[in-house]
């Protein structure tokens, strides 16, 4: 196949949205077992095929801005389900706030604590420090602080994935069923992803994972940084 034509905007393009449709395909098949989510799977087949067809990252990277645009109105857009549950959102919204206020502090200190205690180098712990953020944030703070965007981005995916394969076993250990609980705790644990997978529950749980992530992502954007330079 001509280099040209591989390393074009357009081949890039359908690369990605074709190794995301086959992951969602087998995802779908497999009854949605988390560890094959699409964007995993996705990520996987491209990672195998760059080498392979001689293609720079920096070059796929670059081709995709378009998709890498549309990350931020999409995140936006999920306004729409939170208004929808707006009625039950107010009941709760101290308690809400307290929760995600403590869950984003938490998920980026114990990170970088443990990142520390295994002699991690600065990048590594600052890249690792917005793992529990949406990705269009993360890189954008990996980016502010110091940090590794790519390296940000993969930890965001890992961080997803662990938490969907680990929140249906704690939350039956537990016996807690409210998909209000459940969507809240994934929007905070697992970001996007997680939001998705609230989404594929119910409409409840993915209004209530929508604002978790809204407002861990706002949490951590505005502590992280000042935290980086005060330390």
């Amino acid at each position: 196949m001509d280099q040209a034509l591989l390393n074009s905007p357009l081949f890039a393009l359908t690369l990605s949205l074709a190794a995301f449709q086959l992951g969602n395909t087998l995802y779908r098949r497999l009854n949605e077992f988390p560890l094959l989510h699409p964007t995993v799977t996705g990520a996987s087949l491209v990672a195998l095929l760059l080498p392979r067809l001689d293609i720079d990252y920096q070059d796929y990277l670059q081709a995709n801005d378009l998709l890498m645009f549309w990350l931020g109105p999409a995140t936006v857009a999920l306004a729409v389900p939170l208004y929808q549950q707006l009625h039950l959102i107010r009941k709760m919204a101290i308690p809400m706030l307290l929760t995600c206020a403590f869950g984003a502090i938490f998920a980026a200190g114990s990170a970088v604590v443990i990142a520390y205690s295994l002699g991690a180098s600065e990048v590594t712990m600052l890249s690792l420090a917005p793992k529990s953020v949406t990705t269009p944030i993360a890189i954008d703070l990996a980016n502010e602080i110091g940090g590794l965007a790519t390296l940000a981005a993969g930890c965001v995916a890992l961080t997803a994935v662990s938490a969907m394969c680990l929140a249906p076993i704690v939350f039956r250990l537990l016996n807690i069923t409210d998909p209000q609980i459940w969507g809240f705790c994934l929007g905070i644990t697992a970001h996007g992803m997680g939001t998705a997978r609230a989404f594929e529950m119910n409409a409840t749980a993915g209004a209530f994972s929508s604002l978790a992530m809204c407002l861990t992502g706002a949490f951590s954007a505005a502590l992280i940084p000042v935290v980086v330079n005060l330390i």
